[in-house]
Parts: C-alpha cells; sequence; structure tokens
C-alpha cells in the first residue's frame, strides 16, 4: 500500500523531504503541494508529478491526501497540525510544532479527543545512529546513572536576518530535545549566559551563548551555541555517568597523512551532518503509518521544546535561572 502525501510548504526543507518522500523512502507518493509562493509551488509539483493546490486547508481536505507534511513557517504549524488532526489524517510537522506552549495545548486536546495518536515532530537527532548508540549505552545501565552532560552546536556562519533569540528556538532546540530523550526525563530549568562575542558576527547579535540545563533528576547540561565558528558545522554531546561516559562519535571521514601532518575534513552544513538522519526519520514514518500511527517525538515532545525554549529566551534576556513549568503529561503519551 502506498501512503499518499500532501505537503504543506515548498521552501528548501520542504522540497528535500519531497525528494526523499519521491527518492528515497519507499511506499509513498507526495500527491499535493501549496506553498505562498504559488509559482514555486506549482514549479516543484510539475517536478514530481503531484498537484499544486492554493492553501494548506486544500491540501488536508483533498481525498486523495492520506497524510500530510507541514514545512511552512513556524507561525502557521498550529493551524494545518490541529486541521489535519480535525480530519483524520496523520501530520508530520517540522518544529516548531508552535510556536506558542497554548497553541501546543490545542493540538494535545485535539488529538486525545480525535482518540489516537496522528503527530508527528520532526527531531531528527532521534533517527542520527550515532545519538542512538548514545541512548543504547545510557539505557543499558552499565554506566549506572547520568551526571553531566556536555553539548556543543557549532555553524560556520548564519545571516544577518538571524536573531540572538533564534539560538534558542531554531538552533539549541535540537539539543533541548535530544537531552529529554537521552535521559528520559523533563527539564525543570534554563540558563543562559554570554560569554565574549566573536568578531565574526552582525552587531545585534550575541554569539556564542552557553546554555545551563538541569532535569527532574538533578542532572545538569550544557549547551555551547556558537553560530559563526567559522570552520563549520559540528555537532557535540558527551554524557557523563557514573561508571563511565559515552560520547557521540564524529562522521567518519578519511584520516590524510602527510609529511605536513595528519587532518580529516570537517562537515560543513547539516543537510551532510544529518542527511540519513532525515532519511530514516521519514522511512520509518511511513512505515509506521502502515502499522497503526506515528511512533517517532509526539505532540508532547513538542509541546515540551515549545515550554522549554520560551524558558531559555526568558533567561537569555534577563540572566536568570527561570523554571520550566510543564503541565502534567496526559496518559495517553506515556508509552
Amino acid at each position: 500500500m502506498t501512503v499518499h502525501i500532501g505537503v504543506i510548504g515548498t521552501g528548501m526543507i520542504g522540497q528535500d523531504h519531497i525528494r526523499r518522500l519521491t527518492d528515497v523512502v519507499t511506499g509513498a507518493d507526495v500527491v499535493a503541494v501549496t506553498d505562498v509562493d504559488a509559482a514555486r509551488a506549482a514549479e516543484v509539483a510539475a517536478r514530481v508529478g503531484a498537484r499544486a493546490l492554493p492553501t494548506g486547508q486544500d491540501v488536508i481536505a483533498d481525498p486523495a491526501v492520506d497524510a500530510v507534511v507541514v514545512t511552512s513557517w513556524g507561525p502557521t504549524h498550529a493551524e494545518y497540525v490541529l486541521a489535519a488532526t480535525a480530519a483524520g489524517k496523520p501530520v508530520f510537522c517540522e518544529k516548531p510544532l508552535a510556536t506558542t506552549a497554548e497553541d501546543c495545548l490545542r493540538i494535545l486536546e485535539a488529538e486525545q479527543a480525535a482518540g489516537r495518536g496522528l503527530v508527528q515532530v520532526g527531531f531528527m537527532r532521534r533517527y542520527d545512529p550515532g545519538y542512538r548508540a548514545v541512548k543504547r549505552a545510557l539505557d543499558g545501565g552499565q554506566l549506572g546513572h547520568p551526571l553531566l552532560m556536555h553539548c556543543a552546536h557549532r555553524n560556520a556562519s548564519v545571516p544577518e536576518s538571524y536573531r540572538s533569540e533564534m539560538a534558542v528556538q531554531d538552533t539549541a532546540v535540537h539539543e533541548i530535545d535530544a537531552i529529554r530523550w537521552l535521559l528520559g526525563e523533563e527539564i525543570v530549568s534554563a540558563q543562559v549566559l554570554t560569554p565574549r562575542r566573536t568578531r565574526h558576527r552582525f552587531a545585534h547579535l550575541a554569539d556564542p551563548q552557553f546554555m545551563l540545563f538541569e532535569t527532574e533528576s538533578g542532572v545538569r547540561a550544557d549547551l555551547e551555541v556558537f553560530v559563526n565558528c567559522q570552520y563549520g558545522y559540528d555537532i557535540q554531546c558527551e554524557t557523563v555517568c557514573e561508571s563511565g561516559t559515552v560520547r557521540l562519535p564524529d562522521p567518519a571521514d578519511a584520516i590524510v597523512k602527510t609529511a605536513t601532518g595528519q587532518r580529516t575534513g570537517v562537515l560543513q552544513d547539516w543537510k551532510q551532518r544529518f542527511g540519513a538522519a532525515f532519511d530514516l526519520e521519514f522511512a520509518e514514518w511511513i512505515a509506521s503509518l502502515h502499522d497503526g500511527g506515528p511512533t517517532g517525538p509526539s505532540a508532547w515532545d513538542g509541546y515540551a521544546a515549545t515550554v522549554i525554549t520560551d524558558a531559555a529566551t526568558e533567561a537569555l534576556h534577563t540572566g536568570r535561572v527561570v523554571s520550566v513549568r510543564l503541565k502534567d503529561r496526559p496518559d495517553f503519551y506515556r508509552s
């Protein structure tokens, strides 16, 4: 059986997902697309043999669409996820699930009213082989309880439109979800420190930023976000436990030795680093639709990430340690 997909948003990430659903993942067929740029939507649709429809609501209502992928502008996500849920159609939503905690709660309520899991959020780190190996090591128990976690998220550079808040909301959000997932517990507080600023930045941007999180059991996780590091795209994660440590491996690359030294390559963007994770994410999502419903990051995970990024954004502006106040987790979202 083929799952017929409608895609809302044909920008860079939307086109990349359409490509993988068409060329990489089996059991899926993109049949309808839409975008605020109608000409771009028409061009993308023609390329994959789909239909370009006027609005996201038209894509969701289309009887030929079995499931929906939302890759539009963040503030539109809640509207489309709620509409897909009301239509009883599974929906994959790129982060954020919604830009406000209130809209996330509306989605949680709507999904519970539907009586089955319909929503998956695009936290692709959970599909990266390295992160999955770290998760297995932590869950195995041989290392004892986690005590500390050290993370880094570095980009070579960012455009002038990148603002200080985006370091939390668009960049650190991936580590925030990874911390919750790897440790299997919620984050209860956030703090953001702004050290000496790099000269390789636009004047309005606080870069780098150093973030501190605490979990329910007292694990402390630190995160360096440095989006103008100049040298490449570099993701690091190490967990210190009672009886050992586990560290995310660097992506495999050849090591070249010459008379002048030893060198290896450095990845330059997120597509290179996480392309395989995106492919697996969609392969498993499509497989889950054949088998009852989404099994990946849930609407609860999207809600928690939004509340935590809100707290961290407040911490950035105030310099204080800010408590994270989540609603009680419904049994519907307990595995």
